[in-house]
């Protein structure tokens, strides 16, 4: 596996997400196909993980713990906090105090003595971004982590953040389907010599050709409640997975491996973090870092995205993206 650089941090070309490895988002989990994928990634060059405190409320970390006591320094091991459980639903919490009792608290479920790259999840907005990115440079003055990560930022938020302390990475859902953040934050991480980490570069698993129809969703899998897997907006980007699985089968590759392999062609400072729970689906994903594609190819996939439908998230939750 290659390697890229978020700022000055030196990672796999292509991350894994971790995040379905616990039964909170995509129904049931085998959790020993879980681990034996995380031992696959290492053997295989995949040594950037990404987690949060929040999947599958603390399991995720406790879960890659298993696996970090024994390969610890194989990892670029990344974390996130903020997000939490508020009225009934999620809010966000950057005040200094919970950055510091967050980071305690993940450093506690890994096993370990420090975090590599440790995202704010979610801005908050009650709370100054200088503020929250303060309190995370005292946490890496204090060696408890090492890079300094945001989620779902503007680029004017990234500004401000960088000018209380320098920022590795922005992670926000990119893919031929999720573009939004080209327009402010891509010009902003690029200016600042800031990585970008995409997460669902597969579009939540529905750029694989592997979801046909709403039912194949499991009843408690959360893409139900996403609008663009309900009513007239599957069928429209079911239409459109389908020319994307001919342009893969033309030039003899998965639609997965096109999709993540448009996503790695956007730039050597963007490392996708594909998230799976199986072996299978990781050696798929390997084998797209190798792909290369033509200038047409990559023009007749920019006109396939153009046509998808319906949001990323419900309304409530777009509100706190981009921020």
């Amino acid at each position: 596996m290659n390697k890229r650089m978020l700022g000055s941090l030196e990672v796999s070309a292509l991350g894994l997400g971790c995040m379905g490895m616990s039964p909170q988002y995509y129904g049931a989990r085998d959790e020993n196909e879980s681990l034996q994928t995380l031992h696959y990634a290492l053997d295989h060059g995949v040594t950037f993980w990404d987690t949060a405190n929040v999947y599958g409320r603390g399991h995720n970390e406790e879960l890659l713990a298993q696996v970090l006591k024994e390969r610890r320094e194989e990892v670029v091991l990344a974390t996130k906090f903020g997000l939490v459980q508020k009225d009934g639903g999620v809010g966000v919490n950057g005040t200094p105090n919970y950055v510091k009792s967050s980071c305690e608290a993940s450093l506690k479920r890994l096993g370990v003595d420090h975090i590599d790259l440790y995202y704010l999840h979610r801005v908050d907005q009650d709370t100054p971004i200088e503020e929250t990115v303060g309190a995370m440079a005292d946490l890496v003055k204090e060696g408890k982590i090492r890079h300094i990560g945001l989620s779902e930022v503007s680029g004017e938020t990234l500004s401000k953040a960088f000018n209380v302390h320098s920022i590795t990475a922005v992670q926000s859902e990119y893919s031929l389907w999720s573009r939004d953040i080209e327009e402010s934050t891509f010009p902003a991480c690029r200016e600042l010599g800031v990585g970008i980490v995409p997460y669902s570069p597969l579009g939540r698993g529905f750029l694989t050709g592997e979801i046909r129809k709403f039912e194949d969703f499991a009843a408690d899998d959360y893409r139900r409640g996403l609008p663009r897997f309900q009513g007239e907006n599957f069928q429209v980007n079911l239409d459109i997975v389908s020319e994307l699985e001919r342009m893969a089968q033309d030039k003899g590759v998965k639609a997965a491996q096109l999709a993540l392999a448009w996503v790695l062609a956007q730039g050597e400072d963007i490392v996708p973090i594909p998230g799976t729970s199986r072996r299978a689906n990781l050696k798929t994903n390997i084998e797209a870092a190798n792909i290369i594609l033509s200038p047409h190819e990559l023009n007749e996939l920019n006109t396939l995205a153009s046509k998808i439908k319906g949001t990323r998230y419900s309304e409530q939750s777009m509100r706190m993206t981009n921020l």
